[in-house]
């Protein structure tokens, strides 16, 4: 089925935020309580104490820990349970998004879970689904609420202290997205007086902490990216911040905005863990390998076709991962 025509059904990017939200109830809610019990709590604070001395002194945060297909503590608690728990997005069009023709959760990150839950369970079908916001990633993992975050999380030097990553399975740059009108030319002093949407807790609300080129944002937060396209169409902001791929994504809702200016300095996603877990960050990574193999008809790439090709053309493979020696 032609997913253009399907999104269209939908009656634009309202239709799709209020079809996320009548179908919420199919997840399982993001509650206090850890995800399998107490047996997340593996490693303790010594390992906590030694990522984050890597973060102190971070300069490549993308190098993971070498692949393994061995199990450990992380992965019999998952066997154990017989789900993977996975942290998604449910509003992110053709990357983590509520069908509501079908009631799936369907996109390029979830297919990557399915893969890794294949991978450790034998069955792309054992997973619980807990849709979380963008501000509540690293929380989320931190208090064992989830096994996995995979929902457009990149990787930087200040995460890397927080929780564990996967080698990078994409590329990104945070974007400017406005109407095709706008005057705003991209994240430069056009954004000046500006207001400038971001979500909570995201890599663009950084970069505008860093340099804001005099835009007004702090008040203009939301839970999640899709909140910015409504509020953006409601002329309650002037301008969308975030990365270029959901930039896109976003884009491709709505023919009256587009990608404005540049992407900045390359930033890649990754797997998000628990820090302690790091047989579970082996085993992901042992996953993407066979993901990314295979050339053109690797998984990667036909995830890439399904979901991506129309709107983000142009891309001819994974980013190469990225390696530590321990």
């Amino acid at each position: 089925m032609n997913r253009n025509g399907r999104l269209r059904g939908w009656g634009g990017v309202g239709g799709m935020a209020l079809a996320c939200a009548a179908a919420a109830s199919l997840l399982v809610p993001l509650s206090r309580h850890a995800a399998g019990g107490d047996g997340g709590q593996v490693g303790g604070s010594g390992v906590a104490q030694g990522v984050q001395a890597k973060a102190d002194t971070c300069k490549d945060p993308e190098a993971s820990l070498p692949p393994s297909s061995d199990d450990g503590p992380s992965i019999a608690k998952i066997k154990k349970a017989g789900k993977l728990v996975a942290g998604v997005d449910q509003n992110s069009f053709r990357w983590g998004y509520r069908n509501p023709a079908t009631g799936r959760l369907e996109g390029f990150d979830i297919d990557l879970v399915r893969a890794i839950a294949k991978n450790i369970l034998g069955d792309p079908d054992a997973v619980i689904y807990r849709a979380i916001p963008t501000s509540q990633r690293v929380p989320a993992l931190q208090n064992h609420q989830v096994d996995v975050v995979v929902r457009t999380m990149t990787i930087n030097c200040k995460r890397i202290g927080q929780v564990a990553f996967s080698s990078a399975y994409f590329t990104v740059g945070q974007q400017v997205l406005a109407p095709k009108e706008s005057t705003i030319t991209g994240y430069n002093s056009t954004l000046n007086g500006k207001k400038v949407c971001v979500a909570a807790g995201s890599t663009a609300y950084d970069a505008l902490e860093t340099q804001s080129y005099g835009a007004v944002y702090k008040d203009l937060t939301v839970p999640n990216q899709l909140d910015c396209l409504v509020r953006l169409q409601l002329g309650l902001a002037d301008a969308v911040l975030t990365d270029s791929a959901l930039a896109a994504s976003q884009a491709a809702q709505d023919p009256a905005v587009q990608l404005k200016g540049v992407p900045l300095t390359p930033e890649y996603y990754g797997v998000a863990t628990n820090l302690a877990n790091t047989d579970l960050v082996r085993r992901i990574n042992q996953v993407l390998v066979d993901y990314r193999s295979g050339g053109a008809d690797s998984p990667w790439m036909k995830a890439y076709r399904e979901w991506l090709a129309v709107d983000l053309p142009g891309i001819s493979g994974p980013p190469e991962p990225k390696y530590r020696s321990q």
